[in-house]
């Protein structure tokens, strides 16, 4: 039997945009958002580094001395060995997303396990988020060992910008972001090709409608 957060909880191919507080409440050793009445909003950008893409995102953050996280694949990390060190670079913090995008619903334990502990080679930290969000409690109760940190955290969302939706507008896309978004909340966007259409007309009008409403882009600690 596999068990999982479900954070897009897919019904008739649909998802959740902002994560229902009983997903939360039933998977609490999981990071969904960081309390805080401060005004701060945690950016995390899925599936890079990609040289084009990572650095677009790079350039946008920046602009608006934002920090946030990056959850990269092993495999674009050996690709793209010059991007990722610019990530670290720039002050932003990284995450493992496994080492080739796994589902860990449809992957054996041992295999899954292997490829984040292969993504771990490349990526220095305690932080994972599953491709799609699927990962059973097994596989989770066991990254600390793959993983080599003993403080390994899964990080899901609050918010999906849902960018690789290809039946969705820019536009909306936006709204989803704006109007979902509350003070701590950790917020999915993808440094991908699939997602870019979206992304690079997104991504600079949240830093922009954000930064005017006083909030600060910080990215997510590790260890």
């Amino acid at each position: 039997m596999f068990l999982s957060p479900l954070p897009y909880l897919v019904i008739r191919m649909k998802y959740f945009v902002k994560t229902p507080w009983l997903i939360k409440k039933i998977f609490p050793t999981y990071l969904w958002s960081v309390p805080t009445k401060e005004k701060i909003l945690y950016l995390t950008f899925d599936d890079g580094p990609h040289p084009e893409i990572t650095t677009f995102v790079l350039s946008q953050l920046k602009k608006y001395n934002a920090l946030a996280t990056f959850f990269c694949l092993g495999k674009n990390v050996l690709a793209f060995p010059e991007v990722y060190r610019q990530i670290l670079d720039g002050g932003h913090t990284v995450g493992n997303h496994t080492q080739n995008h796994l589902n860990g619903w449809k992957t054996a334990d041992d295999v899954y396990l292997k490829d984040i502990g292969e993504a771990a080679n490349y990526i220095d930290s305690n932080l994972f988020r599953p491709p799609y969000g699927k990962i059973t409690l097994f596989q989770a109760k066991n990254l600390p060992a793959v993983m080599k940190e003993r403080k390994a955290k899964v990080v899901m969302w609050d918010v999906l910008s849902a960018d690789f939706d290809a039946e969705i507008t820019e536009e909306r896309c936006l709204q989803f972001v704006i109007f979902r978004c509350t003070p701590g909340s950790i917020v999915v966007f993808h440094d991908s090709e699939k997602a870019f259409r979206k992304l690079n007309y997104v991504l600079p009008r949240v830093l922009h409608h954000f930064k005017n409403e006083g909030f600060k882009f910080v990215a997510l600690e590790t260890n």
